[in-house]
């Protein structure tokens, strides 16, 4: 089912909003930037949202702030995707960048495929907050032991060093001093060079999104005249058809509509000839 959704599916023109408002919908968030779905939590949920127990909710960590623990969440989908034999690639290595495109991407490409099973119906019954909950619950309580001992350990070691820190606190106020200063100075740089960095990607980000409704609209256009109940039915419009809902892995579209012109016109002349 997934590999039949092609790249010009209708799935990867869906905005934003509509992808963030779907979201906050049906897992009861409230997102307000695609790149908060970034560690791989809500795409987890929203599989366990359309599999009911299948996903083990206690691995997801909704509150995943490093690469490494989101790379753990896509593990976690990733295993999801191979007990139901969904053939998705996931570009981890992307998505845990928090890019907005290709985060978008990967999101319209999953609503698509939670919309076309059961036809999109959400179980009544099943509860996003609880489930979020009861899976924090768990992981929790797996750790905490781990988690006590590594915190007695930590006392232990602060209180039979606890004077040197202070000697060491007093001996470099005068350099600590000095050394906030010049540390504002480089952060306040480093703010404004990836300020500008984040208004040029925004900039860059609405141009492609422009240019990309420009030519979905101009696609929309050729799609729409090839269904037209005069035209569908001619091979230069099934050939056209071919290409425009090949699959994204299909990568001879083109040679298959050509193939399939050459031989509708082959056949048309050789009706010609023997009708003359």
């Amino acid at each position: 089912m997934a590999s039949n959704i092609g790249m010009m599916d209708s799935a990867y023109f869906v905005g934003r909003n509509e992808i963030l408002t779907w979201i906050n919908n049906r897992l009861q968030l409230n997102l307000s930037r695609i790149e908060e779905a970034a560690s791989g939590a809500v795409q987890c949920q929203l599989m366990d949202m359309t599999y009911p127990g299948v996903v083990p909710m206690h691995k997801v960590n909704f509150d995943a702030k490093t690469e490494y623990d989101m790379i753990q969440n896509y593990k976690v989908l990733q295993d999801v995707f191979n007990k139901l034999k969904i053939e998705k690639h996931l570009e981890v290595n992307r998505l845990v960048k928090g890019r907005p495109l290709d985060n978008l991407e990967f999101l319209q490409w999953l609503k698509r495929y939670c919309d076309s099973v059961n036809g999109g119906i959400m179980n009544e019954n099943y509860n996003p907050s609880e489930r979020r909950t009861k899976g924090g619950r768990d992981r929790n309580s797996r750790g905490s032991q781990k988690t006590t001992k590594s915190l007695q350990a930590s006392n232990v070691h602060n209180s039979a060093s606890g004077y040197t820190v202070d000697l060491n606190k007093m001996s470099g106020q005068k350099q600590g001093r000095g050394s906030a200063v010049v540390g504002e100075a480089n952060s306040s740089e480093e703010i404004q060079a990836l300020s500008k960095e984040i208004t040029d990607m925004t900039l860059s980000v609405d141009l492609l999104e422009k240019e990309r409704d420009f030519y979905f609209a101009k696609l929309r256009d050729i799609e729409i005249l090839c269904q037209t109940p005069e035209l569908e039915d001619l091979p230069m419009a099934v050939a056209i058809k071919k290409i425009l809902y090949a699959a994204d892995t299909k990568e001879s579209a083109l040679e298959e509509a050509q193939e399939y012109l050459s031989e509708a016109i082959y056949t048309a002349e050789t009706e010609v000839e023997s009708e003359v």
